[in-house]
This record gives structure tokens, C-alpha cells and sequence, in this order.
């Protein structure tokens, strides 16, 4: 059987080769999907593959011969998982494919905090031409080695960004937000605890009830002074308006987002007007697609239809 293929918003792999989805079906790709055009075209559908595109319980229960939602990302919290359980429909999503890209990401965004990349970048551009002294100190720099680096999520990105934290020299510990305690090479520690020993906090865990908001007024109050935060995994987990106002107190001295409570980002957002800028650094949450990234999560795509509809 060939099932009928639909890809919601396709214009989220950036181009990427499609054919070999294509070929596993009838295939048909829109670049964006707004909520209102779900259930009509996907009405036919066997397969509907979707990367941010939202499918809940009303779209959900419209679609009696779908068999298969695949998720063009590792994270689900745009699916009504439970509507698609009662119904029968299994949920895959994409695992692993972006655990490297996302680890640099997070690693480079730290490294350019800590090396104050941003502002040394425009001095040296507009500045350092005929300047009398050959050596610039405007900003102090500090290294990573030697560092306390505390995760959040020690999933398979944690995982990784703490063994690639730990061979540049730190010391690692985490916290974890499931509940779950399992044998790991790192302490767990309470999340407050964490949050009061770490240099460098990374966020690395889903967006659930148990997650959203979790770092608030509170937990920064908590961090050190010198500290830094990094969120690459879900929007909502930090609380935006608290962060600016963090960072403008000086309550931390720097942070990277690549994941917001509404994205694209509103304008008159906190975030944008900052008061130090070169203390922040956004990205359109894009830490997961490299180009040797996307080529996987096709894989893992390709790989998710075949279980369900095995090719002779």
C-alpha cells in the first residue's frame, strides 16, 4: 500500500531533498499550513508529517483515515498525544538527529559569551583602526576550563553537551526534571542547588506542565552574578520578562536563547530591548539544522513511515 503522504509546513527543513519521502507515497508538501487549513488538507491522508504545525484533539478526531503522525523534530507539545493514543494513531518524532548540532550550538553560544565575541567583533571593526594601544580591555573575557557547568535535561542532547563540557575541562552536574533517577556519571543535584553552583546553566529538557516556567524571577535570583544560561530546548521554560530584567539588574551577566514563548518573536518583546545587547544572544531557533542535521531527521522520517508501511 502506498499511503497517502501530507507534509504541513515543509518550508521547515530549508530545502532539504524531500525525494526520498516522496517515494514512499502520494506525497503532497505545502510550504506553511495555517490552523485553519489542517483538517482540510489532510482529510485524505494515511501520513501527515509536521514540524510546528499543531494537530489537537479537534483536527485529530476529524481525520478517521489517518494512521500515522511523524513529527519533523524531537519534540511532540505541538500533538495531542493523548487524542492520538485513544484513536490509535501512532506519534513518531525524530530522535538523536540534531543531538551534535544543538551540543555546538550550546557550547559556541557559551564560548562567545565568555569571550564577549559580540562586543570585541564591533570594537574591532569600528574602533581598532588607528587606535593607540595594540591591546583592548573593554569587556573582561573568562574560560570555560575550570568552570561549574549544571544541565538541565540529561536526555540525549544533556548527555552530550555535558561529556563535550567535561572533556573542555568542567565540572558537570544536573538536575532532573522527569522525576526519573537513574545511574549517571554526574551528581543530580535540586534544581536550586544547581542553580546556585553553576557557572553556566543549559536547558535541555521538554516543554511539559512540570517544565513550563521552571526558570523564573525566583531560580535567577538564585544564580550566581557571573553566571550564564543558555536555553536551546523549548520556549516557555524561562520566563522572558525575568530574564531581561535579570540581565539589565546584573543579577546574571549573560545569556543565549535560540527558543521563545511565541516565535517568530513579538514585537515590544523584553527581550529586544535589553539594555546591554552584547550580554544576549538570539537565534530564530535554529540550533538544530545544519545541513548534515536535516539530512538525518529526512532519515529518521523515511525510517518512522517504513515501520508502518513496510515497502516489498
Amino acid at each position: 500500500m502506498r499511503p497517502n503522504i501530507v507534509f504541513l509546513d515543509q518550508y521547515s527543513l530549508g530545502g532539504a531533498d524531500l525525494a526520498a519521502i516522496r517515494a514512499l507515497g502520494n506525497y503532497t508538501g505545502y510550504e506553511t499550513t495555517r490552523p485553519s487549513e489542517v483538517v482540510d488538507r489532510c482529510r485524505d491522508a494515511e501520513v501527515v508529517i509536521t514540524n510546528k504545525v499543531v494537530l489537537d484533539r479537534a483536527a485529530i478526531e476529524r481525520l478517521p483515515r489517518l494512521r500515522l503522525i511523524c513529527v519533523a523534530a524531537t519534540g511532540t507539545n505541538n500533538i495531542d498525544l493523548a487524542a492520538a493514543a485513544e484513536h490509535g494513531i501512532p506519534v513518531k518524532n525524530a530522535v538523536g538527529y540534531s543531538t551534535h548540532a544543538v551540543t555546538e550550538t550550546t557550547l559556541g553560544a557559551v564560548i562567545a559569551l565568555m569571550r564577549q565575541v559580540v562586543y570585541y567583533d564591533r570594537y574591532t571593526k569600528e574602533l581598532y583602526a588607528g587606535a593607540e594601544r595594540q591591546f583592548h580591555f573593554g569587556r573582561p573575557t573568562r574560560q570555560l576550563y575550570g568552570s561549574h557547568w549544571g544541565i538541565i535535561g540529561l536526555g540525549n542532547i544533556g548527555r552530550n553537551v555535558a561529556k563535550v563540557a567535561e572533556a573542555l575541562g568542567c565540572e558537570v552536574a544536573y538536575t532532573s526534571t522527569s522525576g526519573v533517577v537513574r545511574e549517571e556519571p554526574y551528581p543530580c543535584l535540586p534544581l536550586d542547588e544547581l542553580l546556585a553552583w553553576a557557572d553556566v546553566v543549559s536547558v535541555h529538557c521538554p516543554l511539559t506542565d512540570r517544565t513550563r516556567g521552571l526558570i523564573g524571577v525566583r531560580e535567577l535570583a538564585r544564580m550566581k552574578p557571573t553566571a550564564l544560561l543558555v536555553n536551546v530546548a523549548r520556549g516557555g521554560i524561562v520566563d522572558e520578562t525575568a530574564l531581561t530584567a535579570a540581565l539589565d539588574a546584573g543579577q546574571i551577566a549573560g545569556a543565549a536563547l535560540d527558543v521563545f514563548i511565541h516565535e517568530p518573536l513579538e514585537p515590544g518583546n523584553p527581550l529586544l530591548s535589553i539594555r546591554e545587547p552584547e550580554r544576549l544572544l538570539l537565534s530564530p531557533h535554529n540550533a538544530w539544522s545544519p545541513v548534515e542535521a536535516i539530512e538525518v531527521l529526512v532519515e529518521c522520517i523515511v525510517r518512522n513511515i517504513r515501520e508502518t508501511f513496510p515497502t516489498e
